[in-house]
C-alpha cells in the first residue's frame, strides 16, 4: 500500500470514530495567571502554538492557485513532516472560494496529525474593489461573507483561532490600501486623519467579534496586526477580542516588541508572522545556516515571554513564515517567473544583518522551511527540509528534546 493510500485508510478509519471524535468540540480559551502573565488552552489543557503560515503555491503556478482543490492534496505529505517536526499548528490566510475544500483540509490535518489552524480573513483588504472601511455597505458586505464563513467552519475539528484582518492597520497613514470619507479628507491634521481611520476600522472589527462569539463560544478571535501600530487605538475601539494575532519581522530577536503590547494592548499575542530568509543576498547564495541560526534565535526568545518565563508572559507562540518557498513572488503577472527561483529582494531590514549590507535584503521567494524542487512525488513538487526544519525539531518535538538530552548526559559520562 502507498503512503498516500495508507493516509488516506488513516483518515477514514480515525474519522469513523476509532481515534480522535469527530463529533467532540474543542473548547480554546486563554487564562490570565496571577502573575499576570497569558495562558493558551485546549480543553482546559495548555498549549503553545508551535506554527507555520500554509500556503503550498506549486512551482509554476501563482497565489490565485487554489492548493485546497488539488487532487494530490499536498497536506498530506506536508503534515507529516511538519508532524515530525512538531508543528502543531498552522495559520491560514483565507479559507478559499471553495469552502467545502478547506474545511476538508482542515478536518484532515487534524485527524491525521493533530494539527490544528488558525483561520484568516482579511476583512476585504487585499481584493477588489478596494476597501473601504468608512463606506458602511463595503462593511456590511464584508460581515456577511465573515459570518457566513464562520458559521460554515465552527464545529470543524482542529479550528482554534479566527484571525480577523492581515496588515490592515498600515492602511491608516496611506501608505498601503489607502482609503477615507468626505469628513476624514476635510481634516487638516495627518495625525487626526490616522486616528480617525483606526477608530472606524478598530470598531468595525469590534463588532465582528462580538457576531462571531454569538455564532462561535468555542473558539477565540484575534485582531490581525502589523506590528503594534495602532494598539493604543485598538485599546479603546476593539476590547472583545481575545488576542492579537501580528505580524514582526525584527531579526534575531523581537526586542521591545512584548512590552509594547503589554503597554499599548494588554492582551496576549501569537506572532502570526515571523522568520528568516534562506538566501544571503550579499554573498548570492543560499544560506540555510544563518536561517536556522535566526529563527532558533527568535524563538528562544519567544519562549523567554511566554507564561512563566522570564519576560512579559503574553506569548502564546506563533506561526513562522513560511511553510514552503514561493516561486511567484517576483512578478504575479509574469507567468514565466513563477518557474524560477528568483534571488530579488523586495525589500530591506537591517536587523537581518548577515546580509544586511546588500540594502534589500529580504527574500520573498526564500523564506521556507522546506525548500521545493521541480521534480515530482506523489504528484507533489518533492520537498526538501532545510536546516532549519532540524534545528527546530529539537526544540519543538519532544522525541529529539529527549534524545538531544540523552547524548548530552552520554558525552559528560564518557568526559568523567
Amino acid at each position: 500500500m502507498s503512503a498516500r493510500k495508507l493516509a488516506v485508510f488513516l483518515m477514514i478509519f480515525l474519522a469513523a470514530g476509532c481515534g480522535r471524535a469527530k463529533d467532540k468540540k474543542d473548547q480554546v480559551s486563554i487564562k490570565k495567571l496571577k502573575n499576570g502573565h497569558y495562558q493558551l488552552l485546549v480543553n482546559k489543557s495548555p498549549y503553545i502554538i508551535k506554527g507555520v503560515c500554509y500556503s503550498p503555491v506549486p512551482i509554476g503556478k501563482s497565489h490565485l492557485f487554489n492548493y485546497m482543490c488539488d487532487p494530490a492534496k499536498p497536506w498530506i505529505v506536508d503534515g507529516k513532516l511538519m508532524q515530525e517536526m512538531g508543528i502543531n499548528t498552522i495559520r491560514l490566510y483565507m479559507p478559499g472560494d471553495e469552502l467545502s475544500f478547506c474545511k476538508s483540509m482542515i478536518e484532515e490535518l487534524y485527524t491525521l496529525y493533530g494539527i490544528r489552524t488558525i483561520l484568516g480573513h482579511d476583512l476585504g483588504f487585499w481584493g477588489y474593489p478596494p476597501a473601504n472601511y468608512a463606506e458602511l455597505e463595503f462593511r456590511e458586505e464584508v460581515t456577511a461573507n465573515v459570518l457566513e464563513v464562520v458559521d460554515y467552519f465552527k464545529d470543524t475539528p482542529g479550528l482554534m483561532i479566527w484571525n480577523l484582518g492581515n496588515e490592515n492597520n498600515y492602511s491608516f497613514d496611506g501608505r498601503l490600501n489607502p482609503w477615507s470619507s468626505d469628513e476624514i479628507d476635510e481634516m487638516q491634521n495627518f495625525n487626526d486623519k490616522r486616528k480617525a481611520r483606526a477608530k472606524i476600522y478598530y470598531s468595525f472589527v469590534n463588532e465582528l467579534a462580538k457576531k462571531i462569539k454569538k455564532i462561535d463560544s468555542n473558539h477565540l478571535v484575534s485582531l490581525g496586526n502589523g506590528e503594534t501600530v495602532g494598539l493604543k487605538s485598538a485599546a479603546l475601539y476593539c476590547p472583545d477580542v481575545d488576542l492579537i494575532g501580528a505580524i514582526v519581522y525584527r531579526g534575531k530577536v523581537f526586542g521591545s516588541f512584548f512590552k509594547e503590547i503589554k503597554r499599548k494592548f494588554d492582551k496576549p499575542v501569537v506572532l502570526t508572522e515571523f522568520g528568516c530568509d534562506a538566501y544571503n543576498m550579499e554573498r548570492q547564495a543560499e544560506d540555510q545556516r544563518n536561517q536556522a541560526k535566526f529563527l532558533k534565535s527568535q524563538w528562544l526568545d519567544m519562549q523567554k515571554h511566554m507564561a512563566n518565563g522570564d519576560g512579559v508572559g503574553n506569548c502564546l507562540g506563533g506561526a513562522i513564515f513560511e511553510w514552503t518557498d514561493e516561486w511567484w513572488k517576483k512578478s504575479d503577472s509574469d507567468r514565466d517567473s513563477w518557474s524560477v527561483h528568483d534571488t530579488f529582494a523586495g525589500w530591506g531590514m537591517g536587523a537581518y544583518a548577515f546580509d544586511a549590507k546588500a540594502g534589500k535584503n529580504m527574500n520573498e521567494e526564500w523564506f521556507g522551511l522546506v525548500g521545493l524542487s521541480p521534480e515530482l512525488e506523489n504528484g507533489i513538487n518533492k520537498r526538501t527540509p532545510r536546516k532549519v526544519y532540524y534545528v527546530l525539531r529539537q526544540l519543538w518535538n519532544e522525541k529529539y528534546k529527549r534524545e538531544t538530552s540523552s547524548k548530552l548526559k552520554l558525552k559528560v559520562k564518557s568526559k568523567k
